[in-house]
């Protein structure tokens, strides 16, 4: 069984490489690590000419020892990414997802 301290280390980590993935550099990719409440965000700012670009990328918190993927604006899916690294789907909770459908996905309900 994986312990929180690698569940902080892989999703600091899967931030850290999103945040490189950035193609404008009139954005920046900001990652915020709350490790004393668990709490994980990438976030884009920047402008592009006079339009203002904000927005949350990622946010994920570690809760009751299960990882919540709260936000993920990313194609491949970062619970993918962390089953991929070992953190078991029982462990995974979309939170975007209503709580009476969560039992339809492989991951935990809450």
């Amino acid at each position: 069984m994986a312990t929180i301290d690698e569940y902080r280390r892989h999703i600091q980590n899967l931030l850290i490489e999103h945040a490189k993935l950035v193609w404008d550099e009139r954005i920046q990719a900001q990652t915020i690590f709350d490790t004393e409440r668990d709490h994980y965000q990438l976030v884009y700012v920047g402008w592009r000419g006079s339009k203002r670009m904000y927005g949350t990328v990622l946010h994920l918190d570690i809760i009751n020892d299960k990882i919540w993927v709260q936000q993920d604006g990313t194609e491949v899916g970062v619970a993918n990414q962390l089953v991929e690294l070992g953190v078991p789907k029982q462990d995974i909770v979309l939170g975007f997802d209503p709580p009476k459908m969560r039992h339809y996905t492989d991951f935990a309900v809450g």
